[in-house]
C-alpha cells in the first residue's frame, strides 16, 4: 500500500521578532536629556557633546575644546542609572572622549523553593536581599575627515554583578555623520555593541553544567536630518530628525524628533517611538547660559512608558 503525505498548504509560518535573544540589556539605556526628549533618534544630532559617545560617536567631532556631561534617569522598577561623559579636543588629530555609565537595581528580596505540603515547592521571602549592579566605561575618538564627513569610534569593558555571580565583556560602537551639501541635510550610521558572547558565571555544581552564552544586543541604525528657519542672522532654528533601528534582539522601531531653538539658548523637543511595546511619547526642555568663558547646559527629557508610568531624565553639562 503506497502513502503519500501532502504538506500541509494555508498555514502561515511564525513571526519571529527576535525577543530576549541578547543579553547586556542596560546598553541600550540612554542617559542623554536631549537624545531621550527626541525620541531616542539620536544618530544624525549634530552640534555634539560630549553625550555624543552614548549615542553617534561620529558627533563628538564637534567639540571645539573641553565638554563635560553628567546624566542623572529615573528608570522604571525604582533603578537608578547615571553617567557621565568628558570630550577633549586635540586640534587637527580630532576629539578624544572617555564615559562612565552605572545602572543600579538596588535591594532584592532573596526568595528559595521552600518545600509545601503537597510535596511540591513554593517561593518563600527568606528576609535577606542581594543586590545588582551594571557598568561600562569605554573610550572614544572622533576626527571630521573632511568638511561634511565625520567618523568615530567607541571601545568599552562592561561588568554585570548579581549577588555572588558576575560577568564582563567588552564592545565597540562605530559611526558616520555626512553632510549632503543640500543645506543642512546630514545623513549618519551607528552599528553598536559589536562584541563576543559571554558566559554568567562558571561551571555549576549543582547542575553540572555552565551557563548559556550571552549575545551582545548588536543594533544599527541610520537616520536623517535637516535645519529649518536657519536663516543668517534668525534667532529661531527648528531641526526634524527620522531614525530607523534594526537590532539583533528584536523587530525594527523607528524614531521622529523634532527640536525648537531659540536664540542658542532654549530649547524644547519631542519625539515618538514606533513599534516599541510600551515607550511612545518623549519629550523635553533645555537652557544654554555663559559662565564667564564656560557655557553651562541643563536638560531634562521625559519619556512615556505607557502602564510602567514615565521616566524622567536629567543633564548637567559644561563647555570650557
Amino acid at each position: 500500500m503506497n502513502t503519500f503525505i501532502q504538506a500541509q498548504s494555508g498555514i502561515s509560518p511564525n513571526d519571529i521578532e527576535r525577543a530576549g535573544q541578547s543579553g547586556w540589556q542596560f546598553l541600550k539605556i540612554n542617559g542623554d536629556s536631549r537624545q531621550a526628549a527626541l525620541g531616542g533618534a539620536f544618530t544624525a544630532i549634530s552640534n555634539g557633546d560630549a553625550n555624543s559617545v552614548f549615542g553617534n560617536p561620529a558627533s563628538l567631532a564637534d567639540i571645539k575644546n573641553i565638554d563635560v556631561q553628567v546624566n542623572v534617569l529615573e528608570w522604571i522598577a525604582d533603578i537608578n542609572y547615571q553617567s557621565i561623559a568628558a570630550g577633549y579636543s586635540i586640534g587637527d588629530l580630532g576629539v578624544v572622549g572617555v564615559s562612565l555609565a552605572m545602572l543600579d537595581y538596588g535591594d532584592i528580596p532573596e526568595t528559595i523553593n521552600a518545600p509545601s505540603g503537597n510535596g511540591g515547592t513554593n517561593p518563600q521571602i527568606t528576609g535577606s536581599n542581594f543586590s545588582a549592579n551594571d557598568y561600562v566605561v569605554g573610550f572614544t575618538y572622533s576626527k571630521k575627515i573632511t568638511d561634511n564627513l565625520s567618523v568615530g569610534g567607541s571601545i568599552r569593558y562592561m561588568e554585570q554583578n548579581i549577588a555572588e555571580l558576575s560577568m564582563s565583556n567588552w564592545s565597540m560602537d562605530i559611526g558616520t555623520m555626512y553632510y549632503t551639501g543640500f543645506r543642512s541635510l546630514r545623513i549618519a550610521i551607528t552599528a553598536r555593541n559589536f562584541g563576543p558572547d559571554s558566559r554568567f558565571g562558571g561551571w555549576s555544581e549543582e547542575y553540572q553544567t555552565e551557563s548559556d552564552y550571552v549575545r551582545m544586543p548588536l543594533d544599527f541604525r541610520a537616520g536623517i536630518a535637516m535645519d529649518f528657519l536657519d536663516e543668517e542672522g534668525s534667532p529661531h532654528l527648528l531641526t526634524a530628525i527620522v531614525e530607523g533601528d534594526h537590532p539583533n534582539d528584536g523587530k525594527e522601531k523607528f524614531h521622529i524628533g523634532a527640536s525648537y531653538a531659540f536664540d542658542g539658548m532654549f530649547f524644547i523637543r519631542a519625539g515618538y517611538k514606533f513599534n516599541y511595546d510600551v515607550q511612545k511619547f518623549t519629550f523635553g526642555a533645555g537652557i544654554s547660559y555663559p559662565i564667564g568663558t564656560t557655557v553651562g547646559t541643563i536638560n531634562y527629557a521625559y519619556v512615556d512608558f505607557g502602564e510602567l508610568n514615565q521616566v524622567h531624565t536629567f543633564s548637567l553639562g559644561f563647555s570650557f
